[in-house]
């Protein structure tokens, strides 16, 4: 009889609820998992009752398919994947003493929906420029999906994202479960650029809910937040694509309309009266979305792409222009 295949090491890095719903989700396909996080207190409650005590703490693991670590430098060592589940924004920062040959050998996959700030640099594009990776060896793992929903085992779509099919397929076989259906892409630009846009366009859903809008004007923002989209990522990166598919459409609705969306939340204190720096305080967890505005505004200088509701947000985060005035200056813009 052939020797069984070896299943993989894989190590999540992150400690927040959608890294906590990745791990909930793995924990079907292999028997333990390398996971690192930043507190102390929440790595002594995984190891002594097998719950992140900040988020979904009502999802239990077994302790013994845990290994935790504080130190990302040996999760890297001893992990075969290592999926990454931080904030953009802090990316860099966690990962300034990590040797340059550290991801040799490794697989990288981002299930970030976010830019580096310092570079205006998607996640793949970070770890090809600062570790020399190939694309080949690089993943992105996106929605429509909230952790919230994972952890109570609602039905969740998944699309993997690799130019190299065969990875895809693989850690596409890691998340699928009961729970899970998954599907893999090549797009690994459209699918980077479409999550992080549509968390800036779920801030402009948020603000406007937040000045009293009605569902009647939300539609069409989300309608030509699409189409502003679809205009951007065609001008940075031009394939063939649809971006009617799920992880491009159903991301930009579930994270628009959901009551689980951080970033209108975020997006709805702002438009309430909340200065940025109060919602930013008040707010438990990041809005990838804040940064990636102010990362897109600078990108677009290069393309010069017309996105008038990506401008509007910046316009009222940045230049502390008045809510009210901004959007009623963009309700002439769009169709």
């Amino acid at each position: 009889m052939a020797e069984q295949q070896k299943k993989p090491k894989v190590g999540i890095v992150g400690s927040g609820s959608w890294a906590t719903a990745l791990s909930k989700i793995l924990l079907n396909n292999v028997d333990s998992i390398n996971w690192w996080v930043r507190e102390e207190d929440v790595a002594q409650n995984l190891h002594i009752y097998g719950r992140n005590p900040l988020y979904l703490s009502s999802v239990g693991f077994n302790r013994e398919s845990l290994n935790i670590y504080t130190d990302i430098s040996k999760l890297i060592a001893e992990s075969d994947h290592i999926i990454f589940v931080i904030p953009a924004a802090f990316m860099k920062k966690q990962l300034s003493r990590i040797a340059p040959n550290a991801f040799k050998g490794k697989k990288v996959h981002s299930a970030i929906k976010g830019i580096i700030p310092e570079t205006n640099q998607i996640i793949a594009e970070f770890f090809i420029s600062k570790y020399g990776m190939s694309s080949q060896d690089i993943s992105v793992i996106s929605g429509p999906s909230h952790a919230e929903e994972i952890a109570l085992e609602k039905l969740t779509y998944l699309t993997v994202s690799s130019m190299n099919p065969l990875l895809s397929e693989e850690v596409a076989a890691l998340l699928g479960c009961k729970f899970v259906k998954t599907t893999t892409s090549d797009d690994i630009y459209g699918t980077e650029y479409a999550s992080v846009l549509k968390n800036i366009y779920a801030i402009a859903v948020g603000i406007t809910k937040g000045l009293g809008y009605g569902d009647n004007f939300i539609s069409v923002l989300v309608a030509n937040a699409l189409q502003e989209m679809e205009r951007f990522i065609a001008a940075v990166h031009p394939i063939d694509r649809n971006l009617s598919g799920s992880v491009y459409l159903g991301d930009l609705i579930v994270t628009a309309y959901s009551q689980f969306s951080r970033n209108r939340t975020f997006g709805n204190m702002i438009g309430a009266g909340y200065s940025v720096k109060s919602a930013q305080l008040e707010m438990k967890m990041i809005a990838e979305g804040y940064y990636a505005t102010r990362c897109i505004h600078e990108i677009n200088k290069k393309y010069n792409v017309e996105m008038p509701i990506a401008s509007a947000v910046y316009n009222i985060l940045y230049e502390s222009i008045s809510p009210y005035i901004e959007i009623k200056i963009m309700e002439d813009r769009i169709r």
